[in-house]
């Protein structure tokens, strides 16, 4: 493997990523897009017997929205030699900028849902037949490890042990302004957990291979390479990143029927917005249609709806599926690892590795290499996708 190039080699390329870096700190999504009152709006909407439009807060924005769209297209990118990287920054910048605009436009409906469909996209009729395939099979495989017996405190406990297994140290922090049981955020190295939750164990071992085995991993590893955009996030992410983590809990033999069919149900809530439903109605196709219990549609309602409709649920599937296939193939696993990285970059990245402007991870997965996977009936599954 080649040295890592010293800055001098790279100057301009190490420059506008570093300006890059400072830009893009504000943004992350995920901070905005959770609603700040989302107890008092599901008591509102139970008591209304769900005909009730939930009117949710948002944080407030912390930067200029025009201002920093002016200095991202302010790089002088035409100073970066390879024409690969150049593509990727060229890229990364339209990204950012259409996070910027994604942000800006939380809580306001229709502008919100085309930057959210500009940034993660709708469900395509391949991921629609998909996910209506999964909803077909039998999830009665219930057992002990499905009963929700543990608070936020005590899950807090189990994801202290896990992590003892990688060498590498973030924050827990319980909030109640969560629509997830669970989530990472990427610029702080902090997972959330949802104070008001209850977790199954089956629960806390999805979350822990799903968390911390792939989003805190790429996390760090990230912060070990020499170019920040591998922190940051390259273009379309979402669906990269969400594959390998469910791939984890495939992988680590937690991945159950019942979870597959949520991710089933989020591409289903996620068309409904196409359709052009509103809350009630995606929570209505979900609970009497479907007859998903009412917390869970609630959630996976939430989840879609928040913001004004945020489409990114679609991705965790048609990701899963992506993974799955390039995993089976024999391909390597390592490479999209090395951070927030997306599989249509993977000749750049490797590009980048034989330059010495990136290096192989740090941190690996443990369930892609343990590979606890024992159940039939979702190898089948996972291999009818189409």
């Amino acid at each position: 493997m080649s040295q890592i190039k010293t800055t001098e080699e790279f100057q301009d390329l190490f420059d506008i990523d570093s300006n890059l870096n400072r830009l893009v700190r504000n943004i992350e999504l995920l901070n905005y897009v959770n609603p700040l009152n989302i107890a008092s709006e599901r008591k509102k909407f139970y008591s209304s017997k769900y005909n009730y439009e939930p009117e949710f807060k948002y944080r407030k924005i912390k930067f200029n929205g025009y201002k920093l769209h002016r200095l991202f297209f302010s790089q002088r990118l035409e100073r970066i030699e390879d024409e690969d990287i150049r593509q990727l920054y060229e890229d990364v910048i339209y990204e950012y900028s259409g996070l910027i605009e994604c942000i800006e436009t939380i809580g306001h409906s229709r502008k919100f849902y085309f930057n959210s469909l500009k940034s993660f996209g709708t469900p395509t009729e391949k991921d629609i037949e998909n996910a209506k395939f999964i909803l077909r099979f039998d999830d009665s495989e219930f057992n002990e490890e499905m009963l929700p017996m543990y608070n936020a405190e005590e899950a807090r406990n189990y994801f202290d042990d896990f992590s003892k297994r990688y060498n590498f140290k973030y924050n827990i922090k319980i909030s109640n302004n969560l629509s997830a049981a669970a989530m990472v955020l990427n610029n702080t190295q902090t997972l959330v957990l949802r104070k008001s939750h209850k977790y199954s164990l089956n629960q806390l071992k999805v979350l822990t291979n799903h968390e911390i085995g792939v989003h805190m991993v790429t996390t760090f590893n990230g912060l070990e390479q020499p170019l920040k955009v591998f922190s940051n996030g390259l273009p379309n992410n979402v669906e990269t990143q969400e594959g390998l983590a469910v791939y984890s809990e495939f992988m680590s033999g937690c991945l159950t029927i019942e979870r597959l069919k949520e991710l089933a149900f989020r591409v289903i809530a996620v068309d409904s917005l196409h359709k052009g439903y509103s809350f009630s109605d995606t929570f209505h196709l979900l609970h009497s249609q479907h007859k998903l219990n009412r917390d869970k549609a609630f959630v996976i309602t939430l989840r879609v709806h928040r913001g004004g409709g945020f489409t990114k649920d679609h991705l965790y599937l048609r990701g899963l599926r992506n993974v799955y296939k390039y995993a089976k193939a024999g391909e390597d696993l390592g490479v999209l690892l090395t951070g927030k990285v997306t599989m249509q970059y993977i000749p750049t990245i490797k590009k980048m590795q034989n330059l010495g402007l990136a290096l192989p991870p740090k941190y690996f997965t443990d369930a892609y290499t343990e590979n606890n996977n024992c159940n039939p009936n979702l190898d089948f599954i996972l291999k009818s996708l189409k």
